[in-house]
């Protein structure tokens, strides 16, 4: 089993830079493949970003292709989430969560573990 902490949401200006973080406690992220997923208010939960086990492999949701890099830390246990030049369409709670399968998945019940999450606001 696996406990995630997400931190490092907050309020911005449009086209500016935040670095979310996912913290695991209990199991090492190198077993896990990990994503990243939001949820804006009134709106089903997307899929954002994900890394595989080892790190080598990555996946991003179109809209985030480009501005957004995750990439993981196995000496920190940590996931981060850099996201950048983002827009107020990116406002939304920001989830990580882990999945034990090999695959990288970009589906949200495929994952069984998951952080409370974090909000991010982004201000036109």
């Amino acid at each position: 089993q696996v406990q995630l902490v997400e931190s490092g949401g907050g309020l911005v200006q449009a086209g500016g830079s935040l670095r979310l973080s996912c913290a695991a406690s209990g199991r090492t992220f190198s077993t896990y493949v990990v994503g990243w997923f939001r949820q804006a208010t009134g709106k089903e939960r997307e899929f954002v970003a994900a890394i595989s086990r080892s790190g080598g492999r990555t996946n991003y949701a179109d809209s985030v292709k480009g501005r957004f890099t995750i990439s993981k830390d196995t000496a920190k246990n940590t996931v981060f989430l850099q996201m950048n030049s983002l827009k107020p369409e990116d406002t939304a709670v920001y989830s990580c969560a882990a999945d034990p399968s090999s695959n990288i998945q970009t589906t949200a019940s495929r994952y069984i573990y998951w952080g409370q999450g974090t909000q991010v606001t982004v201000s036109s």
